[in-house]
């Protein structure tokens, strides 16, 4: 009964309006939700250069190769998090289908207002939310939320709490943890974000690093690399 309370609890915090639109696809191979960290640790230019880094790893031509070469297409969406009540879609499912498709999204990243600015790290929540949107999600094989954040839960409850009151069956949770505001966040996304088969974290030194860390992840979400050893050929996609 306290498991069903919290779920309750927390989808009617969230707020979220779910409707019935959004893409659909018979032959998807990944959903893949990106989830930024929009919380008061994160200041107006580490927020430029996590959205430019974003919109960058996306155009990234390593990137879109796999996009496109890939059996199966990829359905993409985008949503920023911080407090209990404040996360926010940028942008809905959409469905990579071709070049056009891409190149919208990433303009519909670099073109969004930040949703929030002075609140706190609610990372529970935040993987709440997630879950609701990748229930509206394209029929895809794969599924990936792919959070991204410099700080620890310091609001609600805790991502484990999340993954056992919230629908996280055949979803992977990946993190990307930015290093500069807390010393514990990359052993926190270790240990109490990254979620399923083959979860892994990559780690960027700073906001800076952010757009390296972010097309690396992307690659090894895209082409399911899962295995440590391919990781050194990836590393320099994105030209550095």
């Amino acid at each position: 009964m306290r498991g069903a309370a919290l779920r309750v609890a927390a989808l009617a915090a969230l707020g979220l309006m779910l409707w019935a639109g959004g893409a659909r696809a018979e032959d998807c191979r990944l959903a893949l939700l990106l989830a930024l960290d929009v919380s008061s640790s994160v200041d107006d230019s580490e927020y430029l250069l996590q959205k430019q880094g974003l919109a960058g790893a996306l155009s990234d031509p390593d990137v879109r190769r796999s996009i496109f070469e890939g059996e199966g297409r990829v359905a993409l969406a985008v949503y920023e998090w911080s407090g209990r009540r404040q996360s926010a879609v940028v942008l809905d499912w959409t469905l990579l289908e071709d070049a056009a498709a891409l190149d919208g999204a990433v303009a519909t990243v670099l073109s969004a207002p930040r949703s929030h600015n002075r609140f706190p790290t609610a990372m529970g929540y935040a993987l709440g939310y997630g879950s609701a949107l990748m229930e509206r999600a394209p029929g895809c094989a794969r599924k990936v939320i792919d959070v991204s954040g410099d700080g620890i839960t310091n609001d609600g409850f805790r991502p484990q709490q999340a993954y056992a009151h919230f629908p996280f069956q055949n979803v992977v949770v990946n993190g990307l943890a930015v290093l500069g505001s807390d010393p514990r966040v990359v052993e926190y996304f270790r240990g109490e974000v990254a979620h399923g088969p083959g979860a892994f974290v990559e780690v960027a030194e700073g906001y800076e690093d952010f757009r390296r860390a972010m097309t690396l992840k992307l690659f090894r979400e895209l082409n399911d690399m899962i295995v440590g050893q391919l990781l050194p050929a990836a590393r320099g996609l994105d030209g550095q």
